[in-house]
């Protein structure tokens, strides 16, 4: 009875232990820390693109660099797409079996998209060729890539409010070799951190020192 007691004792002494080793293990949940993050990151998103695409002319709209650089309207169509694009795939991913290997595999990684995917060569330089799917092919018009926009940005918002968040245990690869395993929960931070990337590039159209100056308003040339 005796020794039954002490191994009770022994037992009853780990067990704190055993409880700190289990709350430390990774748990594949996106936090309310987490969730704030995305969610402002998704807004802001919005906000800066509309800024610099609000009140535009259509010569502003459709100034190219050069024949082989973006308009301001190419990039936007292209943001709108992609949006789009990575929702859903982002849909796919989290449909997919669960990876027991996820965190080994993805840790750490949103930390290396929120560094690499925001950044931009002089002019573009060193970025990837974006798919066939995604590139701006249809000219949009500014009212059109405004309501893609809105709608895109739309569905991706609701989406983000209503998912279950217990998501970081569903993984897929990248096709660029550099990002490899990415949890849905990168492959969604990924769509607000593509958008800053290409907010760069239209900033880089608008300073060209060729880029169309606004007309001067009726009343101000009347004066």
């Amino acid at each position: 009875m005796r020794k039954l007691y002490l191994f009770l004792g022994m037992m009853a002494a780990c067990l704190p232990l055993c409880v700190a080793v289990a709350e430390d293990a990774p748990k594949p949940y996106v936090t309310d820390e987490e969730y704030a993050q995305l969610v402002k990151e998704i807004d802001e998103a919005q906000t800066l693109v509309m800024g610099h695409i609000s009140g535009l002319t259509d010569e502003q709209w459709n100034f190219k660099q050069n024949p082989d650089r973006w308009s301001v309207g190419e990039c936007t169509e292209h943001i709108a797409r992609s949006e789009k694009a990575i929702l859903e795939m982002v849909k796919q991913v989290i449909s997919s079996p669960r990876d027991p290997e996820w965190f080994t595999r993805t840790k750490g990684k949103v930390d290396i998209l929120r560094q690499v995917v925001p950044m931009r060569g002089p002019q573009g330089q060193g970025g990837v060729q974006a798919p066939t799917e995604i590139r701006p092919t249809e000219n949009w018009d500014r009212a059109r890539a405004i309501r893609e926009f809105y709608v895109t940005h739309g569905e991706l918002r609701a989406y983000v409010e209503t998912m279950d968040r217990n998501i970081k245990d569903h993984t897929m690869q990248h096709p660029v070799p550099a990002l490899n395993w990415l949890n849905a929960y990168d492959w969604l931070n990924l769509i607000p951190l593509h958008v800053i990337r290409h907010s760069k590039q239209i900033l880089e159209v608008q300073q060209d020192p060729k880029y169309p100056k606004k007309a001067a308003a009726a009343g101000a040339a009347a004066e």
